[in-house]
């Protein structure tokens, strides 16, 4: 895959850029009147280059159609026909109906009945041919069509429509808008337009990457998916398309990675993966040299832990150490799932900046999260000590502190003297950390927790706090990403494509499964409350989580507030409830977790503030309400709030006659606690949109790329972005290529990536 070093590609054939495009508004085109040029900017649609871009979602091939005369009683078909005759009769009972009689070229008919939908009458006037597609029944002796989906074909105000019907063989059918007011047909018109006065399409691959790739030129796909003579155009249509989506994207990632390298200033930490390799497990502790464990501060931490690391945890600081003391900035993603111990391998990163004399930070999305993580690492480090020359005994214990938006003036001030004196080791902070006001010493290691809840401008803003140090002349702190929502390999590539990917597949030991369960029906929910009761009798703890923090007269859902008060009184009378939830003062917050934790409050009720840092081991059993409001990762963070130390945990999913595709949710949450398990579920159950939420800034749109169907394609572009970037760092070599990725690209991203 690799061009021989030196080579030059040959020039693209000449042709539209996609650039010059995008600056062609839709009105240009002759077959498109001002009123619909307007609904098309409504639906998005603004330039020649997003008309083109809204692929087909199907193609009806004309020469293998259903044909009415054919169609039996059971069948369940897709047939194009044209409204002979629209009847809409006066509503009975409220309820409406409009019936269509429907004919074809085989000379059948055919009845399509829809209730409840009176606007039907408007859209499939008399004269307009559209796509059915449903299950043929009988009345009376009439064959018919009830409820059928629906797709317009021709409406009955598109020009040329018939000409064209007769004459195409494969009819692509477009996401179509009725609230806009667009048909399919009148879509692909102005594509075919657009096509037409095109011509053709400059290439970013040239012949040799093309014949590799084993794909067909820009030109020949663009035509082939919006026009093809036959179905055979279409395949190798799209598989060039979404390697084009995915190469653009993967191309933008080994850019920032390939510039970061280029200027990179590293710090070379004094840390060995034989750090790890030497640790064995608590029995181990106090054994070894004495000189060993004064020197290597981060062994002296792992060897005081008192259990032993996991498989996947030694193998994920060996390669963590590894990058650390080598000559680039790490850049890495640590997934592991719930309770996988990612807090300890991120601890031992950051000690690994302290031993040799720098700082570390830690960044997580919200200030519950960052208090919990203070104490988590406060904890850990118990009497971990530094050498220090500046202290009388030569040495000192390790100086964490925290810095949220809660922190007062004073201990503000004192912690930013702290920071920039490199008095304080270790800062553990919410977005806080990113004010101009605070500086670093010698920033070494950045840690930053939920990567999701942040972006590409944080990353660069927590760099260029390292950069600082030491009057400007600082390095590149080393960084180290983390998410404990797991999610599969093609979503990572996409999601974080500049970042090396390391993962936490085992669970401590000792952890005992937690046994999730769908409350279907109220005998089921009274089984849940029973066991609250049950567990909080033998000493242990519950949660209850709502949706919503207040209840709505628009959203028949069960809120904290009110069901704090209803569990108090009706179903929990005699136990300590307390309440939890984002709209409190921080203060009250912080108090309620602290009871819950010591066992004042047995019940905790709360909103999803909980759902990520919270730790309380004597938690056993967790309820959610409302269940079926919540995606299928937030469900799974929030049971990982359970099941944290030895004992037998629960989680109840309270949700009756749940819609949509809600009950493969809660069934798939009742047959794993595999995060991983559950990431491939979500993929396939809502595409990659639940996942690729979460792009960072810069990132052009998958249109017609899905990751499950295109994993193949998507490792090529990788390989091919790794390969052009080699010999060509800033696609000097590659005009079109570097004119596309300016263009999917913001300005100030365009800029760091192609600076010289």
């Amino acid at each position: 895959m690799t061009r021989p070093a030196g080579a030059r590609p040959s020039p693209p054939a000449p042709g539209r850029t996609l650039r010059s495009l995008s600056e062609l508004p839709v009105s240009v085109l002759e077959t498109l009147s001002p009123k619909k040029a307007a609904a098309l900017a409504d639906w998005g649609v603004d330039s020649v280059l997003d008309l083109v871009t809204t692929y087909p979602r199907r193609h009806l091939d004309r020469t293998h159609r259903a044909e009415l005369a054919d169609l039996a009683v059971g069948d369940e078909a897709v047939v194009m026909a044209e409204v002979r005759r629209v009847n809409a009769p006066p509503s009975r009972n409220r309820r409406s109906r409009v019936v269509l009689e429907v004919s074809d070229e085989s000379g059948g008919t055919l009845t399509i009945v829809f209730f409840n939908q009176s606007w039907r009458a408007k859209q499939l006037a008399k004269g307009t041919e559209a796509l059915f597609f449903g299950k043929v029944t009988e009345y009376r002796g009439t064959p018919q069509m009830v409820m059928p989906a629906v797709d317009v074909i021709v409406g009955v105000d598109d020009e040329s429509a018939a000409h064209r019907r007769r004459t195409l063989r494969v009819i692509p059918i477009y996401p179509a808008s009725a609230k806009a007011g667009l048909t399919s047909w009148e879509i692909g018109t102005w594509v075919a337009e657009a096509l037409d006065r095109a011509k053709t399409f400059a290439d970013p691959l040239d012949d040799e990457w093309r014949e590799r790739l084993d794909v067909v030129d820009r030109t020949t796909a663009l035509w082939g998916i919006h026009l093809p003579d036959t179905m055979a155009e279409v395949a190798p249509a799209r598989r060039r398309l979404v390697f084009d989506e995915l190469f653009r994207l993967q191309l933008s990632l080994v850019l920032r990675r390939r510039s970061l390298e280029r200027d990179a200033r590293a710090v070379r930490h004094s840390v060995s993966p034989l750090d790890v390799t030497a640790v064995r497990g608590p029995a181990d502790a106090g054994q070894g040299s004495t000189a060993e464990t004064e020197t290597s501060l981060v062994r002296e931490f792992l060897l005081r832990l008192p259990f032993e690391l996991t498989g996947a945890q030694r193998r994920a600081l060996a390669v963590i150490f590894a990058d650390l003391a080598g000559p680039l900035p790490m850049h890495r993603l640590l997934q592991g799932d719930v309770g996988s111990g990612k807090t300890v391998v991120a601890v031992a990163s950051l000690l690994a900046s302290v031993q040799g004399g720098h700082q570390g930070a830690l960044m997580v999305p919200t200030e519950v999260l960052a208090e919990q993580h203070f104490s988590v690492v406060s904890g850990l480090l118990g009497s971990l000590d530094v050498a220090d020359p500046g202290h009388l005994e030569g040495r000192r214990p390790v100086r964490v502190n925290l810095l949220t938006n809660r922190t007062t003036a004073r201990q503000r001030a004192k912690l930013h003297a702290g920071l920039s004196a490199g008095e304080i080791d270790i800062v553990v902070g919410t977005h806080a950390l990113l004010t101009d006001d605070v500086t670093f010493a010698s920033l070494g290691v950045v840690v930053i927790d939920e990567q999701h809840r942040f972006g590409v401008e944080q990353r660069a803003a927590l760099r260029e706090k390292g950069r600082s140090g030491h009057d400007g002349e600082g390095a590149d702190p080393d960084l180290l990403v983390m998410t404990a929502t797991p999610i599969p390999r093609t979503a990572a590539m996409v999601v974080f494509g500049d970042l090396d990917m390391t993962t936490l597949d085992e669970l401590p030991p000792g952890r005992t499964p937690i046994t999730t369960l769908w409350a279907r029906a109220p005998l089921d929910e009274l089984a849940a409350w029973e066991k609250v009761r049950a567990e909080v009798a033998a000493g242990r703890r519950a949660y209850v989580v709502c949706p919503l923090v207040e209840g709505s007269d628009r959203v028949v859902a069960r809120s904290a507030v009110d069901e704090f008060e209803r569990l108090s009184s009706e179903v929990l009378p005699g136990l300590a409830l307390g309440l939890l939830h984002g709209q409190m003062p921080a203060a009250n917050k912080e108090a309620t977790m602290a009871a819950f934790r010591r066992g004042e409050i047995q019940v905790l009720v709360a909103t999803t503030v909980i759902e990520v840092g919270v730790d309380v081991p004597e938690a056993t059993v967790m309820v959610v309400e409302n269940a079926d409001r919540f995606g299928i990762a937030q469900l799974h963070q929030l049971r990982g709030r359970v099941g944290r130390g030895s004992d037998q945990s629960w989680c109840y999913l309270l949700a009756e006659a749940p819609a949509g595709d809600a009950p493969a949710r809660l069934e798939a949450l009742e047959a794993t606690t595999d995060g991983f398990e559950l990431a491939e579920v979500d993929l396939e159950l809502r595409g990659e949109g639940t996942i690729l939420g979460v792009r960072q800034k810069g990132r052009s749109d998958l249109r017609l790329a899905r990751l499950r169907r295109d994993r193949a394609l998507l490792d090529e572009a990788r390989r091919v972005a790794e390969s052009i970037t080699e010999h060509d760092p800033l696609l000097a070599d590659h005009a079109v290529l570097q004119d596309e990725i300016r263009l999917f690209l913001d300005d100030d991203e365009a800029a760091f990536l192609f600076k010289s």
